[in-house]
């Protein structure tokens, strides 16, 4: 038995049944955009078993992207957690029968209180389809399954037709990657987004010398610093220049080296600077790798130095 062939016909049922459900969306899938966007509370999703799981699944992509919602399930809302839902709620209740008996059952106290119903089900003739004041379908011709049972294509579909609303929302609400990051502050994203130079350069200590300092002074301060590196400042405080670790080695290697030396007569001059502390971290990660460079000076409105970063802090934060 060749499972790799079966694995295939298994992808083109479900993406047949995909492309075939995306001709049929109708004028409900507005009604439902239109009715989420208009509550003032929360959209809550419920379901049971296999449209359990895709509801809950449901309810994170919309509370990630903009839609205050989450997952009850119908047993714990008979049991008390029906009181999680408000006037102000919305409700999308997902069973593929229509006619789960756990759901079914929670459906005339949800319309006991006017909270508007989203019905996601195979036929609008339900149980469920019958109770909803929107309805939208989940309706497969056949299951992957070989037995046509075991919720396959179905629970696709349903995840399918989830996101198509959760986008759709993103779409009226106008929804942009700044607030994607909000609501995702510690992932990737959020990083690029909302971390800034100053939250990860150094502004303390730095290890800065005089235009006058020799090589050997200079040597001491970029070891205390411990950066590999060391600034050199006018009279003024503006930055001149940086010695870095590699400017000292390939100064060892001339016949004029002398530890007595001016350390500005072997630094690089008018070192790349980035202007502001305000800079996201992810344009400063993108600026070193671009220009090859390890530690870049931050300057401030002065002109004079107010932090340096290292791309060692930037890889370290998670900056991308």
């Amino acid at each position: 038995m060749d499972f790799k062939d079966i694995a295939k016909n298994v992808l083109r049922l479900e993406a047949k049944e995909l492309l075939d459900a995306a001709e049929l969306i109708d004028d409900e899938m507005n009604r439902a955009v239109e009715l989420i966007a208009s509550i003032k509370g929360k959209l809550i999703v419920t379901g049971v078993g296999k449209s359990g799981l895709i509801g809950a699944k449901i309810a994170a992509t919309m509370a990630s992207t903009g839609t205050s919602s989450f997952f009850i399930h119908p047993t714990e809302a008979l049991h008390g957690d029906l009181g999680m839902i408000g006037k102000d709620d919305a409700v999308l209740a997902i069973s593929y029968s229509g006619e789960s008996e756990e759901l079914i059952k929670i459906l005339p106290h949800i319309k006991r209180f006017d909270i508007p119903l989203i019905a996601m089900a195979r036929s609008k003739n339900s149980s469920l389809g019958r109770y909803g004041d929107v309805f939208l379908s989940i309706n497969v011709s056949k299951e992957a399954c070989p037995l046509d049972i075991a919720p396959t294509t179905s629970t696709t579909l349903t995840l399918a037709v989830g996101d198509a609303l959760s986008v759709s929302l993103m779409k009226k609400k106008n929804f942009q990657k700044e607030d994607f990051a909000s609501f995702h502050p510690g992932g990737s994203l959020g990083k690029k987004l909302f971390i800034k130079v100053k939250d990860l350069m150094h502004s303390d200590n730095l290890p800065i010398v005089s235009k006058e300092s020799n090589l050997k002074d200079a040597i001491v301060v970029m070891s205390e610093g411990m950066l590999g590196n060391v600034l050199i400042e006018d009279d003024d405080r503006k930055l001149l220049a940086i010695l870095s670790d590699g400017d000292l080695r390939r100064a060892l290697m001339k016949d004029d080296f002398s530890m007595d030396a001016k350390a500005i007569d072997f630094a690089t001059k008018n070192p790349k600077v980035l202007n502001g502390e305000n800079i996201l971290a992810s344009d400063a990660l993108s600026f070193v790798e671009t220009h090859k460079i390890q530690l870049i000076a931050i300057i401030d409105e002065n002109q004079k130095v107010a932090g340096v970063l290292h791309i060692h802090d930037l890889i370290q934060a998670g900056i991308k």
